[in-house]
């Protein structure tokens, strides 16, 4: 299997999420952007969406790998808020909110491989 389509499940995944449990997005969105977190949450879904379905098509794959990446590193914020507010959970749910932290990498090295790769 070429690691653009696993790719492409992920952000088609997470697109679907932000459709089907928003609320749960909404608290990670920073309180510092400019409108609602609501809004931020549908421009995220909608754009996970279309670079996923980048991803998956071969003529558009090194655009969207390209795309992908920057949409990891634009999402960071985020999971950088979701850790802030998660540090007085339990153990279980932290480390969850902590191991997003790192993941960011390797999710944006990804990307980088399907483009370069496409």
């Amino acid at each position: 299997m070429t690691p653009s389509r696993p790719l492409a499940a992920l952000l088609g995944t997470t697109a679907v999420a932000h459709a089907v449990v928003p609320r749960y997005l909404d608290a990670i969105v920073p309180a510092a952007l400019p409108g609602t977190r609501r809004f931020w949450t549908s421009v995220s879904g909608v754009a996970e969406g279309a670079v996923a379905a980048a991803v998956a098509l071969p003529r558009t794959r090194r655009i969207g790998g390209y795309a992908a990446a920057a949409l990891f590193v634009a999402v960071f914020p985020a999971t950088v808020q979701m850790a802030r507010d998660w540090s007085d959970r339990s153990p279980a749910p932290r480390a969850v909110a902590y191991g997003r932290l790192p993941l960011q990498a390797p999710l944006v090295l990804w990307a980088l491989r399907v483009a370069r790769g496409a």
